[in-house]
């Protein structure tokens, strides 16, 4: 096994052995030093996060503090996208803090749930990120499980040191081993438009972990006028230039100053100078960034422009996922177009 244990512990999850033997659905689990043990099989722990990833999967850090002798790791399989995985732990690294802005956004997002509820609920926060919507979820619900496949999970693990009902787990949503309906909301906000297959596609999948999914995808920008539109086929295109080319960390957190200071912080002027006159909805970037800090807009920017995959999807391809969901319901209100679902 490992060679540097002194970050490996497994005490964190001694108090918390039935939650995990619920969520795999087995009492064969169980605790060994640095390790979790679910039916013979064994989980790294690393800084309280339980590794699901195969080895194979491991971001270059990890892969680092792991270290072991079992020879050369086979490739990811064709549905991983390390790059994805790698510019989001970059990202996360450099913007860890949760902010006040992240608040504010996690009642516009929840605007369709039930907080009161939570309180007898197991929540799964699926591509957590640094925990930004988990650190408040924690304060609701019974018990948080949090999910994500970059070292993102770390910086989430210390951004809620202080939550002591919240799992952290290193994995693939795509190809987690958890029972079925293992909790009792699935919270997935900002995530399956990155990945490499169809994000409608996920969201269907999503019913094996829990009967209530809230899911927030990129909007097609279709309530807007087609110009903004056009402006962002200019964007994608400079993303698709971005995300190939500049890796260097460095150089990404200079173009994220560029962009903020000579894209963004422009038309949110624009917008406030026009909001009088009643036109500001007019002008793209204002809704969305009006009162937000520097900081925030700058995270948006490294999200926008260094990410690969950018899915998005119109309300009416939202709809069709009636199909799949005994209760569909898209909020009016931004962000555009999260919705709920339940079976």
């Amino acid at each position: 096994m490992a060679r540097d244990v002194d970050h490996r512990s497994a005490a964190y999850y001694e108090d918390k052995l039935a939650v995990l033997r619920d969520l795999w659905g087995t009492p064969a689990v169980s605790l060994e030093r640095g390790c979790l043990v679910v039916r013979g099989r064994r989980y790294p722990i690393v800084d309280d996060v339980i590794v699901l990833l195969e080895p194979s999967q491991y971001p270059p850090r990890l892969a680092q503090r792991l270290q072991d002798s079992e020879g050369p790791r086979a490739a990811p399989d064709a549905g991983f996208a390390p790059d994805i995985q790698y510019t989001f732990g970059e990202e996360w690294s450099a913007f860890p803090d949760i902010l006040p802005e992240h608040e504010r956004e996690f009642q516009l997002y929840f605007d369709l749930i039930d907080l009161g509820a939570l309180r007898a609920w197991r929540v799964c926060d699926l591509g957590c990120g640094i925990g930004r919507w988990s650190l408040f979820l924690s304060r609701l619900c019974r018990e948080i499980v949090l999910v994500d496949f970059s070292d993102a999970i770390f910086v989430a693990r210390r951004n809620l040191a202080a939550a002591s009902n919240a799992l952290f787990f290193m994995g693939d949503l795509t190809k987690l081993e958890f029972r079925y309906g293992f909790a009792d909301l699935v919270v997935c906000l900002g995530v399956l438009h990155h990945l490499p297959t169809p994000a409608l596609t996920e969201v269907r999948s999503l019913r094996r972990w829990s009967r209530r999914l809230l899911v927030y995808l990129y909007y097609a920008l279709d309530n807007r006028p087609v110009y903004f539109r056009w402006l962002l086929g200019l964007v994608g295109g400079m993303r698709a230039v971005l995300s190939r080319l500049v890796r260097n960390p460095g150089t990404r957190g200079a173009l994220t100053w560029l962009l903020a200071g000579g894209l963004y912080l422009p038309l949110i002027g624009l917008g406030g100078l026009l909001r009088p006159v009643g036109w500001s909805r007019h002008v793209p970037l204002y809704e969305t960034y009006a009162g937000k800090g520097l900081v925030r807009i700058r995270q948006d920017v490294y999200d926008r422009f260094f990410t690969r995959i950018e899915q998005r999807y119109a309300k009416r391809d939202i709809l069709t996922l009636a199909d799949a969901f005994s209760t569909l319901i898209v909020s009016e209100h931004s962000p555009y177009w999260h919705f709920y679902c339940e079976q």
